[in-house]
This record gives structure tokens, sequence and C-alpha cells, in this order.
């Protein structure tokens, strides 16, 4: 019946969906924006959204966001992005689709910069984990004290890196009311990079004697992360492997810092599975079937065995960004990921119908 029901859900969201698409206005601060070209048949939209800049505050930082909420739609939900690994700021193709699709919905949606990036203040070197999580915390405790937010109805969405970001809010705080998690690797990072920096070689051409090389140089910098090696043997791998074309595709800098303050070393010890075992509020989890980026089969995998009543949903044909159409040289260029934006209809319909299906959304003209 579940499944009758999340059908159903499914082919009247994708229906919603590309209707709303035709109403949908985003405004300056407090303002409805006008048509970008007045017509003489235009019609009023069903739907106007107001944007906001709002501040907030943690750690002794002022974190600054976007507020995108629907006008005279109350009370609402809302849903507090957090980042990838590779994005910071609120300005990306990446969430044009939430501020397009949620307000709509009934959902406000709050993107800020993360600390230490754009208008937020802060230092990301000095941050960890459950620092960045605790900014999403607060986020949401911000949102709560607005009088068109229904308090009990805020959530978090993220993509990669804030798919773990927001599984790990879930489980330190009971203040979010719901988490999605969008392509969030739930292996550890060095064995995700491992996975990551494998295919980006591969796909770009290299053979196997320079994957064999990269393997070697990965390897030795986590053993020495771990104190099971030492750092001079990873720093003369990581001098021969720099000068190397690939090394750009790597995410890898070009000295071994110390492990005693190496942030790298803090983040490989951190099992994303874990996480989920404190996270009691419903949980979306969405993979891309075709990730050249996380090794979704194995992250699916452990998840169901730890956890095989959460809601699980891999996405056919979509990359690590629910792209369908992107060249996976594309993909894995480290230039080119500030540019991803999802394309795949499934993922908008099992977001939109999950959503409903947890009564976060609201009826258009209520």
């Amino acid at each position: 019946m579940r499944q009758q029901q999340r059908d159903s859900a499914v082919h009247w969201v994708a229906w919603t969906t590309l209707l709303l698409g035709l109403t949908f206005s985003v405004c300056s601060p407090g303002q409805e924006a006008p048509s970008a070209t007045p017509v003489p048949w235009s019609a009023p939209a069903s739907v106007s959204v107001v944007e906001e800049e709002r501040t907030f505050e943690n750690e002794e930082a002022t974190l600054s966001g976007t507020l995108y909420v629907a006008r005279d739609r109350k009370p609402q939900s809302a849903i507090v992005v957090t980042h990838s690994a590779a994005a910071a700021q609120r300005d990306l193709p990446l969430y044009q689709h939430l501020k397009q699709m949620l307000p709509a919905l009934g959902i406000a949606v709050f993107i800020y910069d993360r600390r230490g990036s754009g208008k937020s203040g802060g230092d990301l070197r000095t941050s960890d984990y459950a620092m960045l999580a605790d900014d999403a915390i607060a986020a949401v405790r911000m949102l709560k004290t607005d009088s068109r937010i229904d308090s009990r109805r805020v959530g978090i969405w993220g993509l990669s890196q804030g798919g773990w970001l927001a599984l790990l809010a879930a489980s330190r705080s009971s203040e979010p009311a719901f988490v999605i998690s969008v392509s969030a690797p739930l292996v550890t990072p060095d064995v995700q990079m491992m996975f990551r920096s494998i295919n980006s070689l591969r796909v770009h051409g290299y053979p196997q004697a320079e994957i064999d090389q990269m393997i070697a140089t990965r390897k030795a910098v986590d053993d020495y992360m771990r104190g099971s090696g030492d750092r001079a043997t990873a720093q003369r791998l990581v001098d021969a492997a720099k000068i190397k074309p690939w090394f750009k595709l790597l995410y890898m800098g070009e000295t071994v810092t110390d492990r005693a303050t190496s942030r790298w070393r803090k983040e490989i010890e951190f099992d994303p599975l874990k996480t989920l075992e404190g996270v009691k509020i419903p949980a979306l989890v969405i993979f891309g079937a075709a990730d050249p980026v996380v090794p979704v089969d194995v992250s699916v995998k452990r998840l169901r065995a730890a956890h095989p009543k959460l809601d699980i949903a891999v996405i056919a044909g979509a990359d690590h960004a629910m792209q369908l159409s992107v060249p996976v040289q594309v993909q894995m260029d480290p230039a080119r990921t500030l540019e991803e934006a999802p394309q795949a209809a499934e993922y908008f319909a099992i977001l939109a119908s999950w959503l409903t299906e947890h009564a976060l959304t609201t009826s258009i003209g209520r």
C-alpha cells in the first residue's frame, strides 16, 4: 500500500513540478519581481517568492545566507542547505532547483555561505565536521524564530559532503525535523577519495602504471595519517606525483602536513554510517546509479545492512549531482564542479513525493 501511495505521489509531483515551473518568480528582498519581459497576455503567478538576507551565529562566527520563502503561505516548512566539499557559497547552479521548486510547494529554502567563505565569518581551516554540522543546526534554530515558518517542520538537505553533514547534524541535535542526504558516500573519506581518484584517471585515459603510482601515493599519505606509515615516505611519493598532469585531478595538497594538526587525519577517522545510529527522524538518502565519485553499490549495501528501514533511492542514469547528460570527463574535472546542476526528473519526483508523504508540502493556492 505504501508503495502504491508513493507511486501515485510521484506521478502527481511530476506534473506539479512541471506546472510550477510556469508560475514561479524569485524576488528582491521583500519585493515581488515583475516578469523579465512583460507581455500583454501575462497573468499573476500562483506563487510569488520573497528573497531575504539573513544572518545567524555559531561558534563565535556570524554566517550569512539567503532565505527564499513563498509570500502569504503560512505556516510553511523549511530546508537548510549544507554544501559539498568543493562548494562553499550560496549562488551556485546546484541549488537553483531548490529555490525554484520547493517554495512553490510550501517549503522555504535557506542557503548560507559556508564558514570562511562569501559573506560568512569563521575559518574553515580550524573547523571539523562537527562544527560544520553545528552551523547547520544553528541555521535551523534561527529559522524556527520566523513566524512564517512552522518550527516543527524544519530540516536539512545536503549533497556529497553536505549529505554527511545533514546526517551528522540530525544525530547531534533534536532541532532538525527531517533530513535529505544526496550522493553522500557511506564509506570513510579515504575510501571514497581513492575510488574517485582511480575513476578520474581511468576516464582521462591514463595507463595502469600511472594509476598504480597514484594509488601508492594516496595510500602512503593515508597510512601516515593513521599512524602506520612515516611522513618522509609519504612526502617523497607526493613530490614525485605532483609533477604529473593527473595530480590536479586528485584534490591533494603538495605538502604532507603533520598528522597531529592535519584536517585530513580528522576526516578519515569519520565513518558516516555510524552517524546514522543517532538519526531518529525521517531521513531520505538518494544516490545516482552512474556516480563516478561515490562507491554507490558499497554505500547502499552497507546502508541497507545497518538500517534496512531507511528510505533509499538510486536514480537511474544520474551522476553525483543528479545530472544525466554531462560527459564523465567533465564530471571528474575539479574546475567544472561549480557548474553542476541536477537534471534527473526521477530525482525531482522522488524528492517532492517524499516531502509530500511526510506532510512537509502545502497545496497551491492555500
